[in-house]
């Protein structure tokens, strides 16, 4: 979140646009955790989770692509767009090691 707050507010930035990647955060772990919870664990195919991570890799792959495209229209400058894209691969990091961590059978995770 630094990065992406520093994208917004350096003085040579001075636009808060890259902040909507913030959006993005909030909306990408929503259908991994919902297909989680409806899903049968014991189907050897399951539909529900295959549609929910085609579409948080459609929510990660917009929340990279929304700051180059500010970026390529000149609403932002390049350093924010690259100061963004940091921060969008330390949250995605954080979020891959939190279902990693959290996805095993003995922990407490599966009751959310």
């Amino acid at each position: 979140m630094t990065l992406v707050i520093l994208a917004c507010a350096l003085p040579d930035y001075g636009k808060w646009w890259p902040f909507f990647v913030v959006l993005f955060y909030l909306l990408v772990p929503i259908p991994t955790l919902m297909a989680r919870r409806y899903s049968d664990p014991s189907a050897s195919s399951n539909s529900c989770m295959e549609a929910a991570i085609f579409i948080t890799v459609g929510l990660i792959v917009s929340s990279f692509g929304l700051p180059i495209v500010l970026a390529r229209v000149d609403t932002i400058n390049v350093g924010a767009c690259y100061l963004s894209l940091a921060g969008n691969v330390v949250v995605y990091a954080t979020l891959l090691g939190f279902f990693l961590t959290f996805d095993q059978d003995d922990s407490d995770y599966n009751m959310w």
